[in-house]
C-alpha cells in the first residue's frame, strides 16, 4: 500500500471566523491560541507553506490579564532608526493606551517572520472594548 502526503492548495482552503472574548485571560495563553487559529494549525488540512488558517476576532482586549510582576517588568523596545532613538514601554502603559497593540505583538511574535507570517497577521482583528464591526461574518464563539 503506497501512501501520498496531500499538501493543500489554496483553492482547498475554506476560511471561517471566530470570536474570542480576552476578558480575565491570561496574555500569553490566548496569544497561542489565536496563533494556531490563524495559523491553520488545529485543521487536518494543515501545510506550513500555505495559509489554511481562519479570521480572529479578539473583544476586550482591555481587560486582558497579565501573570506576575509583568505589568510592571515586561517593556517593550521600538527603534526610529535615528541615532539614539531607541523607544521603551512598559506593558502597563502600552496596556492603558493601546490595549489591543499588546495583544497584537504576542500574537505577532508567535507567526512566521516571512511574508506567509504578515498575510496571516491581517486576519487577526483586535478590539479594546466589547463591540465589534464583523457581525455579518457570523463569527463563532470560542472559549479559551
Amino acid at each position: 500500500m503506497e501512501m501520498k502526503t496531500v499538501h493543500a492548495r489554496k483553492e482547498d482552503v475554506t476560511k471561517g471566523w471566530y470570536l474570542i472574548d480576552a476578558q480575565d485571560r491570561v496574555l500569553g495563553r490566548v496569544a497561542v491560541k489565536i496563533a494556531n487559529i490563524l495559523r491553520g494549525k488545529e485543521k487536518a488540512i494543515f501545510s506550513p507553506h500555505v495559509d489554511t488558517g481562519d479570521f480572529v476576532i479578539v473583544v476586550n482586549a482591555e481587560k486582558i490579564r497579565l501573570t506576575g510582576n509583568k505589568l510592571a517588568g515586561k517593556v517593550y523596545y521600538h527603534h526610529s532608526g535615528y541615532p539614539g532613538g531607541l523607544k521603551a514601554v512598559t506593558a502597563e502603559k502600552l496596556l492603558a493606551k493601546r490595549p489591543e497593540e499588546l495583544l497584537r505583538r504576542a500574537v505577532r511574535g508567535m507567526l512566521p517572520k516571512n511574508k506567509l507570517g504578515s498575510k496571516i497577521f491581517k486576519k487577526l482583528k483586535v478590539y479594546a472594548g466589547p463591540a465589534h464591526e464583523h457581525e455579518a461574518q457570523q463569527p463563532k464563539q470560542i472559549s479559551v
